[in-house]
């Protein structure tokens, strides 16, 4: 399924095992070149530091993964409890010598409505843990593990945090685009589509306009945060790539309040069209009422049921008032259409 995903994203689409034990979506050491070294949870247990630097991916909803965070990986307890936490919005948090990032990214997973998971980091000089539901995918992780499988990857943890906070920006770039087509189709087919459709296709995408503005906008703040931290794990190198990194996600907030904006608008123009339709409705009620009130008047008389009723012996009495009612109606509707009500 993700080898598909990237295949229609025009990414490569190596053949990485993710998964394969409970709780792990992968673990591997970098070897300070660009490549790495695939280990398991038994290569996990044996790492030792100066083996090179390790990052370890869990499922954050898996026991097994839970289990590990709050026991064997030697996390402090208060920093576990964040990293395994249902939801959070994003933001970086400097403890010591270590790092704590909350992101979010583009779900891609199969079948999947548009949404922002996220992404919990700890990462230290030594060692980096990621995790996100087992049900949401991140193609930015997958895309930087086959940079390190063809040896182009990170090298330390501030190449690895620049990379992961660039390639979840990076996967904004079709959503946003598909938003504004969205929405240049619906200014050009206004006139012609039906109303109660329009206004749903206008509502599902300010919808998602919104979702990803609430989470996007802490994201760059965090993302400002994280590139002023006083950390050595951080180059200058790697602070001019997150400085990139910001500038994108702050021009696609701007494309998303420029969606939300153009929304409205078109909001604002079908809410007039309709009122301007239900008034024209009633514009015409209101001339075939005034047409029928006068004939209706006349019937109503005749049909009382009481003497001096004209007409009652003439056999000829009903054409002559179906006439008269004809006559009557051409008079008014004279009369209207030069008052301009008709």
């Amino acid at each position: 399924m993700m080898a598909e995903e990237a295949a229609r994203a025009g990414r490569p689409t190596l053949d990485l095992p993710a998964g394969v034990e409970p709780g792990l979506r992968f673990a591997v050491v970098l070897d300070g070149k660009g490549g790495c070294a695939e280990l398991d949870w038994q290569g996990v247990a044996a790492w030792q530091p100066e083996q090179g630097f390790l990052w370890v991916h869990l499922e954050r909803d898996a026991p097994a993964a839970q289990a590990w965070v709050m026991g064997p990986s030697g996390v402090d307890p208060l920093i576990a409890e964040a990293l395994i936490a249902e939801d959070s919005r994003p933001r970086v948090e400097h403890i010591d010598d270590a790092l704590l990032l909350i992101l979010r990214g583009i779900n891609l997973a199969p079948g999947s409505s548009l949404q922002l998971v996220p992404l919990h980091v700890w990462i230290t000089p030594g060692r980096a843990l990621t995790l996100r539901d087992k049900t949401h995918a991140l193609s930015a992780l997958r895309d930087i593990r086959i940079a390190l499988k063809n040896g182009r990857g990170p090298r330390g943890p501030g190449g690895l945090l620049g990379q992961i906070a660039d390639k979840m920006v990076r996967d904004l770039d079709p959503v946003l685009e598909e938003m504004e087509d969205e929405v240049e189709g619906l200014e050009e087919e206004i006139i012609g589509t039906a109303m109660g459709e329009l206004r749903r296709e206008i509502a599902d995408i300010r919808r998602r306009a919104i979702h990803l503005r609430r989470y996007l906008g802490p994201q760059r703040d965090a993302l400002y945060q994280l590139r002023n931290e006083d950390t050595a794990m951080l180059d200058k190198r790697d602070r001019m790539r997150l400085r990139g990194v910001i500038d994108s996600l702050v021009r696609h907030i701007e494309d998303l309040d420029a969606i939300r904006d153009r929304t409205s608008l078109l909001h604002d123009d079908l809410a007039a069209m309709i009122s301007e339709k239900i008034a024209r409705t009633t514009y015409r009620f209101t001339a075939i009422a005034g047409l029928l009130l006068p004939p209706s008047l006349v019937a109503g008389l005749l049909g009382a049921n009481i003497g001096g009723i004209p007409g009652q012996e003439n056999p000829y009495a009903f054409f002559e008032l179906a006439g008269l009612i004809v006559f009557l109606l051409g008079i008014q509707a004279l009369i209207l259409r030069r008052m301009g009500w008709i």
